[in-house]
């Protein structure tokens, strides 16, 4: 990517945690953004770009998304997916460490990056195994893998061996300065469950996942955190209680956060109604109670950010019995229209919805991006907020195809996205 020196005009600029919102010029050079309002001093453009009617905004951060590579790229490729977060929005995402080989050696992590870097669409960031190999037994070289730029650590879904493991785990990530990323779910109550415990699953016969799957495992976090003091971050809430004891330990002044999966902000066990293998997540989709809180919880803060939990799947993958499908949603480029409904639904402001997409994600890793401030890396996301586009195969860059959405009236277009002052994506 090469870095222009680049004036752009006339755009709505909303820097939330600037508590921004005005018509202002901004102006970029070495991949930096040099002035917000003032052109500087012998500032010359070499592109000046009209944002007429468009929202000019950070760049999107995303706290979970898989790319697949290395080890499933039959389901996608570092290349293919950071294209797809190009046109997102996304200037930043954070890849978990579930992949083949597992991120849980500097090699593996740097290996990533080296690719993502070689792709030139966005930013990538990697969670370090908190096991080796994910095992949930042995603890990974949490000094080596900060040393290696990873910011967090977090064994993604698969289980640990016991609680013990859990808490030398979080003592020891906070000597590193690491957040530990907890995916709550009690692996024993969650059984061979594939949908939330409730009437629809029930009615079509399918194994149910309690919500004190999550909620057991929370707690058991909670008092962890309690006792060591160690940084934890809660990803893809599903429940109203789950929100409800982040919330509570975030007053009690626990070092604690949380994000939600954007689609569940938006679906409810109402979706597997069909038995469709589209709508199989994990945490499963649940009440239209739970749905209400977890709009709460992100319009409070006490859910600070909104994620894809992007997971690409081949289309086979999909097709089995739907307890047999693979779980996961691709939904990168549904991640700003989503949130842009909520908007339209009266859950949320604009500033507060691109809080959440931005400031709010990069603040769990006290990554330096998210905001335009003179200085601040040349991330930026320019949206037209009214265009109305349908999620469809020949508007989608992922190589998942396998969202829940398809054919759904989105409103909210991503037109350009700069990284590092370069233009990585622009929608003809």
């Amino acid at each position: 990517m090469s870095a222009e020196r680049i004036a752009i005009v006339n755009g709505r600029v909303i820097d939330p945690a600037a508590r921004l919102d005005a018509r202002l010029p901004l102006y970029l050079t070495d991949g930096l953004i040099a002035a917000v309002g003032t052109r500087p001093d012998g500032f010359t453009a070499d592109r000046e770009i009209d944002a007429a009617g468009l929202v000019v905004c950070p760049g999107l951060v995303d706290l979970c998304a898989r790319l697949r590579e290395p080890g499933s790229e039959h389901k996608g490729t570092i290349a293919s997916e950071t294209r797809a977060a190009a046109a997102a929005g996304i200037t930043t995402l954070i890849c978990p460490p579930d992949t083949e080989p597992v991120a849980d050696t500097p090699a593996v992590a740097r290996l990533i990056r080296s690719r993502a870097q070689r792709a030139g669409f966005t930013k990538v960031e990697i969670m370090g195994a908190l096991t080796r190999g994910l095992a949930g037994k042995e603890l990974s070289e949490m000094y080596a893998l900060r040393d290696a730029g990873c910011r967090s650590v977090t064994n993604a879904r698969f289980p640990l061996a016991n609680t013990l493991v859990l808490k030398r785990a979080m003592e020891y990530a906070a000597t590193c300065g690491l957040v530990v990323v907890i995916r709550p779910d009690d692996a024993a109550l969650r059984g061979t469950g594939c949908v939330h415990d409730g009437v629809i699953g029930a009615r079509l016969g399918l194994p149910g996942i309690p919500v004190t799957a999550e909620t057991v495992a929370v707690a058991v976090a909670l008092a962890l955190v309690e006792e060591t003091g160690a940084p934890v971050h809660f990803g893809q809430l599903s429940s109203a209680r789950a929100v409800e004891m982040v919330g509570e330990a975030r007053t009690r002044g626990f070092p604690v956060s949380a994000d939600v999966a954007v689609h569940h902000l938006h679906l409810t066990e109402e979706a597997v109604a069909g038995f469709d293998g589209r709508a199989h997540v994990l945490p499963p989709f649940r009440t239209g109670a739970d749905r209400l809180a977890l709009r709460r919880g992100v319009a409070a803060g006490v859910v600070s950010a909104v994620c894809s939990d992007h997971q690409p799947h081949e289309v086979d993958a999909k097709l089995d019995a739907f307890p047999s499908t693979e779980s996961g949603v691709a939904a990168m480029e549904l991640l700003l229209p989503l949130t842009l409904q909520l908007v339209d639904d009266g859950v949320l402001d604009l500033s507060t919805a691109l809080a959440r997409l931005t400031c709010g994600p990069a603040g769990v890793f006290s990554m330096p991006v998210g905001r335009l401030a003179a200085g601040a890396a040349a991330d930026l996301c320019l949206f037209d907020p009214d265009t109305r586009w349908r999620a469809e195969p020949e508007a989608w860059y992922s190589s998942g195809r396998n969202t829940p959405f398809w054919s759904a009236d989105l409103k909210g277009r991503v037109t350009m996205t700069i990284v590092a002052g370069a233009v990585v994506h622009r929608l003809d």
